[in-house]
């Protein structure tokens, strides 16, 4: 009692006379903070000082094929790839995701059916398969099973490198993005759609104006690292020789043998667009998380801001 009663009597004097505030509260010492600190800053410069003076990197020819047009143009091939890819896997991914979540047994069934298919096998068995179709089937034909044809095509002519990579990379993955989409809307409390329905809205109009806008806070985040790998997986069309960005510095260190300074080229590129992606979905998530305290939240600008009133 003794002691409790002295404590109170210096925190009345000390209230009355200096009243406490923050700069009066030491911060808590923690040294482990220092120590993985140094930890990492010594390991940073060790990785700098070895990049910069390891003479078999060759920076000079780093920087001569940097900017090279056949370098600059696999670039644009990469882009083109992932762009159209990624457009197919979202059209596509969110079509297999209503039907999975279809009453309909027939229809969830063969949602469930592609993605079983698409996600259980290799990649880069579906680019050599799509690439190597007219060897499965010589033609493609369009028209009524066993019924008249309206139009057919030659596959070796039809299936070109460009279009097989196209069909292989969004093919699979629709099939990802479909789980992705399908969490998204399941995660919209079911509430809202019954509301919706019973102001006799129809179920088109409920998931694009209801139920999509919400479950974009879900589906935006994986979606933008589904983007990012997809820029990555271009690079396995390399192995049916369309010339985007892996294969356009295969070919220039085939015939000069420099193989490490033009692997390092397509490195710096795929960091840089990478980059690009990152803060393009930065961006989306802020702007789909307003509403749900993630708007701003971790952004440099409210970082800088909560170190100011922390030390004013």
């Amino acid at each position: 009692m003794s002691t409790s009663a002295s404590i109170g009597e210096q925190l009345t004097t000390q209230g009355a006379g200096s009243p406490l505030t923050s700069r009066n509260v030491l911060p808590v010492r923690r040294p482990g903070r220092w120590i993985a600190t140094a930890i990492i800053a010594l390991a940073a410069l060790g990785v700098i000082n070895a990049l910069v003076t390891n003479p078999n990197i060759q920076w000079g020819v780093v920087a001569h094929y940097f900017t090279s047009p056949n370098v600059l143009i696999g670039l644009v091939r990469t882009v083109q790839l992932t762009v159209i890819a990624m457009a197919i896997g979202v059209v596509l991914g969110v079509a297999i995701a209503v039907m999975k979540l279809s009453q309909n047994p027939l229809v969830s069934g063969a949602a469930a059916s592609y993605v079983w298919f698409f996600r259980g096998t290799p990649l880069l068995v579906q680019i050599v398969f799509w690439y190597n179709l007219a060897a499965l089937f010589p033609t493609v034909s369009i028209g009524i099973p066993f019924g008249p044809t309206f139009a057919s095509a030659n596959s070796n002519e039809l299936i070109t490198p460009f279009l097989a990579a196209i069909l292989a990379l969004g093919l699979n993955e629709a099939a990802y993005l479909s789980e992705i989409v399908r969490s998204g809307l399941l995660a919209v409390d079911p509430g809202q759609t019954e509301a919706a329905q019973a102001l006799g809205m129809s179920q088109g109009k409920v998931l694009r104006r209801i139920i999509l806008p919400q479950a974009m806070r879900v589906i935006v985040p994986p979606v933008g690292n589904e983007t990012i790998s997809m820029l990555k997986l271009t690079s396995l069309v390399s192995v049916i020789s369309l010339p985007e960005l892996l294969y356009s510095v295969q070919v220039v260190y085939q015939a000069t043998y420099q193989v490490i300074p033009l692997l390092l080229v397509a490195s710096i590129w795929y960091l840089i667009v990478t980059t690009i992606l990152s803060i393009g979905q930065r961006y989306l998530e802020r702007y789909y998380g307003r509403g749900f305290g993630v708007a701003t939240a971790n952004t440099p600008r409210r970082k800088a801001a909560q170190a100011k009133a922390s030390g004013a």
